[in-house]
């Protein structure tokens, strides 16, 4: 359910095509959510079945027509009953802490290894939250500054991260 209030939630913003919501997926809320075209696709199948979601054919200019989905009413009021219910909270599933759990099956530079393709991933990851910042306007508006402010969040957790992941490596030596 969650997937599709997000994308209600875009939809919010603009009307989006399928495709110009995996490109929001995977620029604008990937510090906070993932989603494969397939599920994305689905989603905007089942949110127009519902009503949720109304889609309109773009004729295209020298390329296919584009169909563009629209928010409802419903859908409206589907995203606002979701913003104002009880926070869903979804389980934790770290790949690393689970790895890392189980890891004194390891000799000591395996760990440390292990270790080292987190920090590197979790730089990757800063470098990618930090480049969607740097090339983020200024705020104008709330609904930007939200927004603006998820993005903060992913950074400061990385970086969090970082420091933790500096703390365990001390420890391991």
């Amino acid at each position: 359910m969650i997937l599709s209030r997000i994308i209600l939630g875009l939809l919010a913003i603009a009307p989006m095509t399928g495709a110009d919501l995996k490109r929001h997926f995977d620029s604008t809320v990937t510090h906070l959510w993932s989603a494969d075209k397939a599920q994305i696709y689905r989603t905007l199948a089942a949110l127009v079945e519902q009503g949720f979601a109304s889609v309109t054919v773009v004729p295209g200019t020298n390329a296919p027509d584009r169909q563009e989905h629209h928010l409802t009413d419903a859908g409206r009021a589907a995203l606002v009953a979701w913003l104002r219910s009880d926070l869903d909270r979804q389980p934790e599933r770290e790949a690393f802490l689970a790895r890392l759990f189980v890891a004194d099956a390891l000799d000591d530079a395996d760990v440390v290894a292990l270790v080292e393709r987190r920090r590197a991933a979790a730089l990757e990851q800063l470098a990618v939250y930090e480049g969607i910042r740097a090339s983020t306007p200024p705020a104008e508006d709330r609904g930007q500054r939200l927004r603006l402010a998820t993005l903060d969040h992913g950074i400061r957790h990385v970086r969090t991260e970082l420091v933790w992941l500096d703390a365990l490596e001390e420890q391991l030596r």
